[in-house]
């Protein structure tokens, strides 16, 4: 079963350049070390030879995955979605009603997830804790650390 996975234009665009990198520049470097080893003679004891060989399996499962997700993609237009609710491309302060500290999120597809921007994936814990919310809802959500309640201060789109 296909795992369809939602992102808007530049998302997709990028990896889809991943993927134009991967098979474009890093399969043909990778060809020329294991040609490059295999020129030097008995490949039963020729390191060079067993870990291009190895670099360029996991060269190509990576080209597999993302062939993957790319196939499975889907373009959201974010014009469409109600701003009104936590959704996938919204970006969301909410408080820690323990601490009162506010975090700013902006939900995005898994391949997109990174905290140092304020990113996390639409996947994980918090995420899935908040989809649906309006501003001034609570949302109760079990992380590793523990249960906590979080308010929903802002709800935006960029």
């Amino acid at each position: 079963m296909a795992n369809v996975k939602y992102y808007n234009k530049e998302g997709l665009e990028k990896l889809k350049n991943e993927l134009n990198q991967l098979e474009k520049v890093e399969r043909p470097k990778i060809s020329q070390q294991i040609s490059e080893a295999r020129d030097k003679g008995d490949l039963s004891e020729n390191a060079e030879y067993d870990a291009a060989k190895e670099a360029q399996g996991l060269l190509e499962a990576k080209i597999s995955k993302l062939k993957e997700i790319i196939n499975n993609a889907r373009i959201i237009d974010e014009s469409k979605l109600d701003d009104s609710k936590v959704l996938l491309f919204s970006t969301v302060v909410i408080k820690n009603m323990k601490n009162n500290q506010k975090m700013t999120y902006t939900l995005v597809p898994e391949k997109e997830a990174n905290l140092k921007e304020g990113k996390i994936s639409v996947d994980s814990p918090i995420a899935k804790g908040l989809l649906g919310k309006e501003v001034n809802e609570k949302a109760d959500i079990q992380v590793p650390a523990g249960k906590f309640t979080f308010q929903i201060m802002d709800i935006t789109r960029k």
